[in-house]
């Protein structure tokens, strides 16, 4: 165990839109089954924006303030009694580089006990909870953070960077866990709506899985020709085309009639109708973006009934999927412009300021999707 201070700082979510507060709380020597984390790098993602601004909580208030962050990653600062390696075998020591899934299921319900944990309510609500009981650190905006019983660690590979690995932890392991859910084949053609974070990553991944055709839609073109360097065979400018209906028509003529598998990760429940058509008969709809209640789409369940789709929501991941983005990042990283999707760095004490520059990136016509926010000293 190295020495721990006394204090450390975490940003805290306090009310909706408000200011997010640098507090001060105990760091002590994590209990049995715990692994304190040091963490190194933190990034401000979508879904952060969302808890921010207070969209996320739309149908569930919080009572509580919390630490905000999730897609983060840091070194062991020490371990509890019972815990000598990570979730893949590896022998864990103080100072190595880690990340690890961000939530954990009640392990007693139905679809824990089926292997789902992602799928579990209490893994959903684990990602919030109220700063001020402790350990306190239980969100990635902070200097430390308490990995408790029931979260899966993974070591960081040798020669994934920090900033790199950070991203593994959230967009990369959804979209790896999505694809594997909506079961995309070899040779499948995949549509995918919205050249994002997860965009972005789908567009590589499905690549690496053997999509023979891979259609992307955005309406900033700076992303869209980014996303033809992550494997996209054709871009759609929803400037260029902004009538839905014509856009739609023009997208099952780039792949013969429709996709095998088309992939909502805007974040706005009106892409759902659009891309339900984009579809071939039998062809399968994944719903990865769509998080903020009473967000509402108009739909005809008749074309999902008469053509035999099948329709997948998918929220958080398979831990093992963390795994396999840690392996995506080390065998094709360094192959993929990633570097090109970062913006700014911040210190933790900047939080506001980095929050600000996150949100305006979402109008900007720029490639930089991620604001990643740093500890200070480091």
């Amino acid at each position: 165990m190295v020495d721990l201070p006394k204090k450390a700082k975490a940003a805290v979510w306090v009310k909706a839109g408000a200011p997010v507060e640098i507090r001060e709380y105990p760091v002590v020597p994590p209990p049995p089954g715990h692994v304190l984390v040091k963490i190194e790098r933190a990034n401000i993602c979508g879904s952060d924006l969302h808890m921010y601004r207070g969209d996320a909580f739309a149908g569930m208030p919080l009572p509580f303030a919390f630490v905000m962050g999730h897609e983060m990653m840091g070194s062991v600062a020490a371990l509890g009694e019972g815990v000598e390696r990570d979730a893949r075998g590896n022998t864990l020591s103080p100072g190595d580089l880690v990340t690890f899934s961000y939530f954990r299921g009640c392990g007693t319900c139905g679809v824990c006990l089926s292997g789902r944990e992602y799928a579990c309510f209490f893994s959903l609500i684990s990602i919030v909870s109220d700063a001020d009981e402790a350990p306190h650190f239980k969100g990635g905006w902070a200097e430390y953070y308490y990995v408790r019983p029931g979260q899966k660690v993974f070591k960081v590979p040798e020669g994934v960077s920090p900033q790199l690995a950070a991203g593994c932890n959230c967009a990369l392991a959804q979209v790896i866990h999505g694809l594997r859910t909506v079961g995309l084949r070899y040779g499948d053609q995949v549509v995918i709506q919205g050249a994002g974070g997860l965009g972005l990553y789908a567009t590589a991944v499905a690549r690496k899985m053997g999509a023979s055709k891979i259609v992307v839609i955005d309406g900033i073109q700076a992303r869209l020709d980014l996303a033809k360097e992550f494997g996209a065979d054709e871009v759609v400018s929803m400037q260029a085309v902004p009538d839905a209906k014509e856009r739609t028509s023009f997208v099952k003529g780039l792949t013969n009639g429709g996709s095998d598998v088309c992939i909502e990760v805007v974040g706005r429940a009106v892409a759902v109708n659009e891309g339900v058509r984009m579809l071939q008969r039998g062809g399968r709809y994944l719903i990865m973006g769509s998080i903020n209640p009473r967000d509402f789409v108009k739909l005809d369940p008749s074309i999902c009934v008469t053509q035999n789709l099948t329709l997948y929501g998918v929220c958080l991941y398979d831990p093992i999927c963390l795994g396999y983005a840690l392996d995506f990042v080390r065998e094709a990283g360094h192959k993929l412009p990633m570097d090109k999707m970062s913006a700014r760095t911040f210190a933790l004490t900047e939080v506001n300021q980095a929050i600000e520059a996150a949100d305006a990136l979402s109008n900007q016509k720029t490639t930089a999707l991620r604001v990643q926010l740093t500890m200070e000293g480091r």
